[in-house]
């Protein structure tokens, strides 16, 4: 009997320390995306036309502008391991790897990916926009984000076509303080309803890739990787000087010319060639 008690309590001994040894030597953990909007190197403040705090930029033309909303959709992540691999992170379920970053709401500026696999990772890849494939309004196939991008404070869904708003600038610009309304999304060609002869048009969507200053350790820790999003890139940008004109709720925008509406996408989304960073640039990685 006794000896058969040791058994029990050595076993159990072991099943404490497998446990203990498992819980040290996880097999996956999080990291935490943190987005900082920014003009420059100072943080966004929002305001309506009459704040006093509302961060005031001025572009290279002199011409001031602010913002009072700001949403951009963050979608198709990949982060690269040290040996150049890629982990895929649910790039095709909008519910479980897309989000809106919605600036007046601070939970957004976090998104936290779950279930990385242990090693070290030294690039992240995302994508503005939702990408071809995706950008249909399918509530059915991906309700939560569905929900989410529809919300009557969030509204990035186009009224009138099949896909979804990438970026929902809306402010004030010039010492007049006109409207600014700048909503970019990729278009779609076809027949109205009829998903079988839809085509891409307009393609608003970009992928971007930023190397890290240093390797995104996935293990005990969780990472934090700061992306710097510099908003002064929407009329200072590496491909486009932009001018503000016109004076009402929808101009500057995309329904004035969808020829405008590109030179603000690869402002802050970069071209895809030269330029494939756009606004974005990582401002840390915490270990």
């Amino acid at each position: 009997m006794k000896t058969l008690t040791k058994y029990f309590f050595l076993l159990a001994m072991v099943s404490v320390l497998a446990s203990c040894e498992k819980d040290e030597n996880p097999v996956a953990n999080n990291i935490t995306l943190h987005f900082n909007n920014t003009f420059k190197n100072t943080t966004i403040v929002l305001g309506d036309a009459a704040s006093t705090t509302a961060t005031v930029n001025t572009s290279v033309e002199g011409q001031v502008h602010r913002f009072s909303e700001l949403k951009y959709v963050i979608s198709n992540i990949r982060l690269v391991k040290a040996d150049g691999g890629e982990f895929p992170y649910h790039i095709n379920d909008l519910d479980k790897g897309a989000t809106v970053v919605n600036h007046a709401k601070p939970q957004t500026l976090d998104y936290v990916l779950s279930n990385i696999p242990v090693g070290e990772y030294r690039q992240i890849k995302f994508g503005l926009g939702v990408k071809w494939e995706l950008n249909t309004l399918d509530e059915v196939k991906f309700p939560k984000f569905y929900a989410e991008a529809g919300a009557n404070d969030t509204e990035m869904m186009w009224q009138w076509a099949t896909g979804y708003r990438f970026t929902k600038i809306e402010g004030f610009y010039d010492v007049d303080n006109k409207s600014m309304s700048i909503h970019t999304g990729s278009t779609v060609d076809g027949t109205e309803g009829d998903p079988d002869t839809y085509t891409q048009g307009v393609d608003a969507y970009r992928d971007i890739a930023l190397v890290l200053p240093n390797n995104a350790v996935v293990g005990k820790n969780t990472p934090k990787i700061t992306i710097n999003a510099d908003f002064d890139k929407l009329l200072s940008g590496k491909s486009n000087t932009m001018v503000l004109v016109g004076g009402n709720a929808t101009t500057p925008s995309y329904h004035s010319s969808m020829e405008n509406m590109v030179k603000f996408v690869d402002n802050i989304g970069g071209n895809g060639t030269s330029d494939i960073s756009g606004m974005f640039s990582i401002g840390s990685v915490e270990n």
